[in-house]
């Protein structure tokens, strides 16, 4: 074996010395050597990865810190050393035995998004080289992209200069730089999202809702309750700090499907304009420690898990024999207690949940139930998609034969009249609303109410009210404290 490695690096340094020297422009260690003032292959070389959705971070900083500079400049690597070499090897050796070869070059850039707008894009140096001066002296800076076809899953930045702690100064600015600047701070995203939406390495960016308290129907006092721990504490963070409290805190939304959990998750980040927020849902928990780390640098912040039930017990998606629900709790309880952070986890069936939020106590302080509409929260549903359309006599009579419907089915029903009138030709009328509701309540639509959140099997009564769903009786909305140590060690007692 190591004579062929001795046989391979032979013929590597022989492909590299045949490459050729004469291109009408400078060498690249030569443009280096006049910078740095000394030959570059004596030089120490400090290097980072960047995570591929902070290379827009760091073309930021690096952009920042070389603009203090008005004789700096950026040259690119010509040839395809570029994709294949560090800048250590393109200086190795006397002369740059390695990079012997290489000119200066073009500079390649990748038009990057900096958020969910079509026009939010920015041009990134993917692949260059900044001559700047820091801290009054000479310094040399590569810049990478990721290039998954030439094996590269992450950037990096590599740092030289003639002293290794003026590099270990530098890249330490960049770093607080790449957080103090950052494109994440304040925004809404998702990760493993469209990769033909507005997105960047499995991050996409989400416009944020605007959903007012108004359009959230739930039982008095309960979005009241989620909305004073998810946004009152952040609003209240001072006094909480000062009394020595802590601000991490986890609320889970439970309930039926369809009964309104993520649309109150969309209110709590419409009411937290300036909060990043992180969105996972199902498959893409396994993302949770990096959308740890992006909430961490970025408070204040709100992490959203939804349908966690899905991965309650899933080991295909978690590193080793863990269940990925616990690697969740985990990166909760990773962060500082006094970190302006709130974890929001949504489940249809509480149920999965339930033993391992009990092995994990502390983690979630608040746990809300999210019912299925009484006769007044459908009726206010009722209101809310179609109280412009039909009359109040129609909507009242439709509200009474839904009981055990969920807000899905009120949001679909309004949807149903209004395409019956369209197809009519004629404007929504209460004879659409009724129309629609029968239709829905018929037995040739059991897989629609199913879909829609209504017991698969429900049939209408004699009156043509359609029964509630399995495992979830009909009972008024409650938020409780629960999962969580006991009131006597620092946490709130029941709410």
């Amino acid at each position: 074996m190591d004579s062929l490695l001795d046989d391979f690096h032979r013929v590597v340094r022989a492909v590299l010395e045949q490459l050729p020297r004469d291109t009408g422009g400078p060498r690249l260690v030569d443009v280096l050597a006049a910078h740095l003032g000394l030959e570059p292959h004596t030089l120490a070389v400090v290097a980072a990865q960047v995570p591929p959705h902070r290379l827009v971070d760091a073309d930021i900083a690096l952009a920042e810190v070389a603009g203090d500079d008005p004789d700096r400049s950026l040259v690119g690597i010509a040839g395809d050393a570029r994709h294949h070499m560090s800048l250590g090897d393109l200086v190795q050796g006397p002369g740059g035995m390695y990079g012997v070869g290489v000119p200066v070059g073009q500079v390649d850039y990748d038009r990057m998004p900096t958020g969910p707008g079509k026009d939010d894009r920015r041009q990134v140096v993917t692949s260059g080289i900044r001559l700047f001066r820091f801290g009054g002296r000479p310094v040399v800076v590569r810049q990478q992209g990721m290039n998954r076809q030439f094996g590269r899953e992450s950037g990096s930045i590599e740092v030289m200069s003639a002293e290794r702690d003026l590099s270990d100064a530098l890249m330490a600015r960049v770093q607080a730089l790449m957080d103090e600047r950052s494109i994440l701070r304040g925004q809404v995203v998702t990760f493993g999202g469209d990769p033909y939406g507005p997105g960047m390495a499995g991050v996409t960016f989400v416009e944020r809702p605007a959903v007012d308290a108004g359009a959230v129907v739930l039982p008095d006092g309960l979005l009241a309750r989620v909305a004073d721990h998810v946004v009152g504490m952040g609003v209240q963070r001072e006094r909480l700090r000062a009394q020595g409290q802590h601000l991490k805190r986890g609320v889970l939304l439970y309930g039926p499907p369809g009964t309104g959990k993520t649309h109150t998750v969309r209110h709590l980040l419409s009411a937290t304009p300036g909060a990043t927020a992180v969105l996972l849902s199902g498959g893409s928990l396994r993302f949770i420690h990096d959308a740890a780390k992006v909430a961490r640098a970025h408070q204040p912040a709100i992490v959203v898990l939804e349908d966690c039930d899905l991965v309650a017990e899933d080991r295909s998606f978690s590193m080793g024999a863990t269940p990925l629900l616990f690697e969740v709790l985990d990166a909760l309880d990773g962060l500082d207690a006094h970190a302006d952070v709130a974890f929001v986890l949504t489940t249809n069936r509480v149920e999965d949940l339930e033993v391992a939020l009990a092995q994990r106590p502390g983690r979630v302080d608040l746990a809300a139930e999210i019912p299925l509409p009484d006769l007044e929260g459908r009726l206010s549903l009722l209101r809310l998609y179609g109280g412009h359309l039909f009359g109040a006599e129609a909507m009242s009579a439709a509200a009474a034969r839904t009981e055990g419907t969920t807000a899905s089915f009120a949001k679909e029903l309004v949807r149903r009249a209004v395409l019956a009138a369209a197809l009519a030709d004629e404007p929504p009328s209460d004879d659409h609303l009724g129309l629609a509701l029968d239709e829905l309540l018929s037995d040739a639509q059991r897989l629609t109410r199913s879909l829609l959140g209504v017991e698969a099997d429900g049939r209408g009564g004699h009156d043509g009210r359609a029964s509630g769903p399995r495992g979830f009786p009909h009972r008024p909305g409650r938020a409780v404290a629960m999962f969580g140590d006991s009131p006597g060690e620092g946490h709130p007692g029941p709410v």
